[in-house]
């Protein structure tokens, strides 16, 4: 069997779009607990570090992150397989990017210069062209909307997108501090429907993510995902560096628009 083949998409949702601005504790249903015993699992120091580190994330006009990404995939039998990749995203918000993307697989790369975007495949020498949306976060969603295409580490601009809706948190805890590669972080653990979820945020005058790592709770495998954040807030770069100069010999392809799911019949 071909392992690649069986590979899922990486779920790059950084537990959601709590990027996108403050986080109010969930609104319960009628149904659900009361609200003294929901509000006990939601340490309120928590919350407030995702709120800062969200505040914090939006002032940075550039950035340059490398990511060390782990992921599970469940087979049909059940069996749990674990891949291995490494990121490396250069942003300028709120109109430039340039990524690249290693694995067993070779090398990706992904060009954003304002007006395109573009996708190569080093090892084939494919790559293909579409006109994109004026801003990081639009590109994000149109990439996906469209193409069925995740960007990675999407979620990072997020924080450009002031409307997002934050997700109904129904656990946070304080775990204590804790070191990412040497990085004095503290850690926390949140949980809301069907994921459980960590991360560590850098302590200071810089609180970044560092580490990240979410279970999947509706597979019986629970399988995991993790990336360690290693970041450079003073990038340097030029303009050619978001925009794709195609090699000698490459060949350029149509992305094709992901299938909209079929209508379900009304009597």
């Amino acid at each position: 069997m071909n392992l690649a083949a069986v590979r899922l998409a990486v779920p790059i949702f950084f537990a959601g779009l709590w990027l996108g601005g403050p986080i109010a504790p969930p609104v319960l249903a009628q149904n659900a607990q009361p609200a003294s015993k929901a509000a006990s699992q939601i340490a309120p120091g928590a919350m407030e570090a995702l709120n800062k580190m969200g505040a914090y994330l939006r002032t940075l006009s550039s950035f340059q992150v490398w990511a060390d990404v782990t992921t599970d995939n469940v087979l049909d039998d059940g069996q749990t397989i674990q891949f291995s990749s490494k990121v490396d995203l250069v942003a300028a918000r709120p109109n430039r990017m340039r990524v690249e993307v290693t694995d067993d697989d070779g090398h990706r790369f992904f060009f954003f210069d304002g007006k395109s975007f573009t996708i190569f495949g080093q090892v084939a020498n494919f790559y293909a062209t579409t006109p994109a949306p004026p801003t990081l976060s639009q590109l994000a969603d149109d990439l996906n909307d469209k193409y069925g295409i995740e960007l990675p580490l999407a979620d990072l601009f997020k924080w450009q997108d002031n409307t997002a809706k934050a997700n109904k948190i129904t656990a946070a805890e304080d775990i204590g501090p804790s070191a990412v590669d040497g990085v004095t972080c503290e850690q926390y653990a949140f949980r809301q429907e069907g994921v459980d979820w960590q991360i560590w945020i850098q302590l200071g005058d810089f609180p970044l993510p560092r580490k990240l790592v979410i279970r999947t709770l509706t597979d019986d495998a629970k399988p995991q995902h993790s990336e360690i954040l290693t970041w450079n807030l003073a990038p340097s770069f030029s303009d050619n560096a978001f925009s794709f100069d195609p090699p000698a010999n490459a060949h350029r392809i149509l992305i094709a628009e992901a299938q909209a799911a079929p209508a379900k019949k009304t009597n």
